[in-house]
């Protein structure tokens, strides 16, 4: 329910945005069919990959550890280039040697343990499948379709995903809705409403796989987060941790950018 709740929230949050695109373009007709069907296919698309892919990291996050759920979570930057191959494309050598970056990154980031593969893990890495997923639907169809438009579709879709799903699984009562609002307020207008709307504009010009190593630091700044913010400590190989994956980033754009100059 939470997660209806909130892309709910950001799906409504679009609707203005929405409207006011429309009305700056008045004199455009209505679309042909083909782009209908795109807006239709790449929301359904894109909303489950997005439904799957946070309900198995939720759902395994229960069974295991914040830090190896982020770690096998992160693990997409690997997967997102080698997807690509299957649709023909060439990452080039600096996006191999980043997403290796960010995965040892996020290993210093997350673990303080030997590995172990657990049902938590199982679902998180099932998931995490599932992001890989996401970003290349998204890369798929925000050039062909209006980006707004995509994530509104896959917000609404994400919405009634869970809220059906939460009906056979879940007991939500109005207090609890009301106890968790400002969460669910935040989840929803900046989470979803800001941030992956932002991640759909933005994968109109961004590669990928880098799109994945750049997404990859959300790890970091959430340990810096509540490092500055919450005064949760920060070990040693934490900072080693942000600094490879910084690298591994800046290795990514330093090769896309080199590609597109020569």
């Amino acid at each position: 329910m939470f997660n209806a709740a909130r892309f709910a929230l950001g799906g409504i949050s679009l609707i203005p945005l929405l409207l006011f695109n429309r009305n700056r373009a008045p004199s455009e007709k209505t679309p042909p069919p083909a782009a209908g069907r795109a807006i239709i296919s790449g929301g359904i698309l894109a909303g489950l990959a997005l439904f799957m892919g946070i309900s198995f990291q939720q759902l395994g996050i229960v069974h295991t550890t914040a830090g190896k759920a982020g770690f096998i979570t992160g693990l997409y930057v690997v997967v997102v280039p080698i997807l690509g191959l299957i649709w023909k494309q060439s990452p080039g050598s600096g996006t191999w040697f980043g997403a290796v970056c960010a995965v040892v990154g996020l290993y210093f980031l997350s673990f303080t343990e030997s590995f172990t593969m657990s049902f938590g893990d199982l679902l998180v890495l099932i998931g995490m499948f599932f992001w890989a997923l996401h970003v290349h639907v998204i890369d798929y169809y925000t050039t062909r379709i209006d980006s707004i438009q995509l994530a509104f579709m896959q917000f609404v879709l994400c919405a009634m995903l869970s809220f059906i799903i939460s009906l056979f699984v879940e007991v939500t009562t109005f207090q609890g809705v009301i106890d968790a609002a400002i969460p669910i307020l935040y989840a929803g207008v900046l989470s979803v409403g800001v941030a992956f709307t932002l991640q759909v504009v933005a994968q109109r010009e961004a590669h990928p796989a880098h799109a994945a190593i750049i997404l990859s630091l959300e790890a970091v700044f959430a340990v810096l987060g509540g490092w500055l913010i919450l005064g949760e400590t920060l070990a040693l190989r934490g900072f080693v941790g942000c600094a490879f994956m910084l690298v591994g980033m800046l290795l990514s754009q330093l090769n896309f950018r080199a590609a597109r100059s020569s």
